[in-house]
């Protein structure tokens, strides 16, 4: 029995034994291995070129040193984007609403982008601290901003992407109730908002993939800036 509209997102269990690990392996398990045959049948062709465009489009403004992390976003990607999916489906759950499974994809990834650029290229890495032509005056305070925003981004991705599937599983729940009650009173409100309801999983499915995209994107912008 559901007591709060926020216990739909505490990881299931059964038996004592928590489901979450369930929830992460099957991305891994639903798509089909790249084949040997020279010709690959329609669903094989139609993934292999959704990634190879997707590659392309993130990679194209980053160096060739950079392209190192083609294969790490890419799975990132397609990892984030299909659970975001599955978790629209009745009677499934989403670990991409958990803020600590965002934080833990989130921080390691920037973490490493910072640490090479602090290898590879001090100098650059540092130069993003302080914008070139500041007056005297604004210099202390103008680092301190830079430094905390460095710091924030990965919980700023983090919150991004939770904020935005925990407020789009809380929508559906709460008009799909609204129309369950009052399908039996008020047949025709009940309609409209059942329609309300169908428009707003189509939004949330949108959703799901946009800010898969949208977390990739801003790492491969990290990325950018420090190779």
């Amino acid at each position: 029995m559901t007591l709060t509209l926020f216990d739909q997102f505490m990881s299931p269990t059964y038996l004592g034994i928590p489901l979450i690990m369930l929830a992460l392996t099957i991305p891994w398990v639903i798509y089909p291995q790249p084949s040997t045959r020279w010709i690959n049948n329609r669903l094989l062709t139609i993934q292999s070129w959704s990634i190879k465009n997707f590659t392309s489009q993130i990679f194209q403004p980053i160096n060739l040193k950079g392209h190192k992390w083609a294969a790490l976003l890419t799975s990132l990607m397609i990892f984030l984007i299909t659970l975001n999916m599955l978790g629209l489906l009745p009677y499934t759950f989403t670990p991409t609403t958990q803020l600590s499974l965002n934080m833990a994809f989130a921080t390691p990834l920037w973490l490493a982008t910072v640490i090479l650029g602090m290898r590879d290229q001090p100098t650059l890495a540092l130069g993003h601290l302080l914008p070139e032509g500041t007056p005297t005056l604004l210099i202390p305070v103008l680092i301190i901003i830079e430094t905390i925003s460095l710091f924030i981004r990965p919980l700023a991705l983090g919150v991004r992407l939770t904020a935005n599937l925990t407020a789009g599983h809380l929508l559906i729940q709460l008009i799909s109730t609204a129309s369950f009650i009052l399908l039996p009173q008020m047949p025709t409100i009940a309609l409209l908002t059942s329609t309300l309801l169908f428009l707003l999983t189509l939004l949330e499915v949108a959703v799901a993939m946009i800010q898969a995209y949208v977390f990739v994107l801003l790492l491969s912008l990290y990325l950018q800036e420090n190779v």
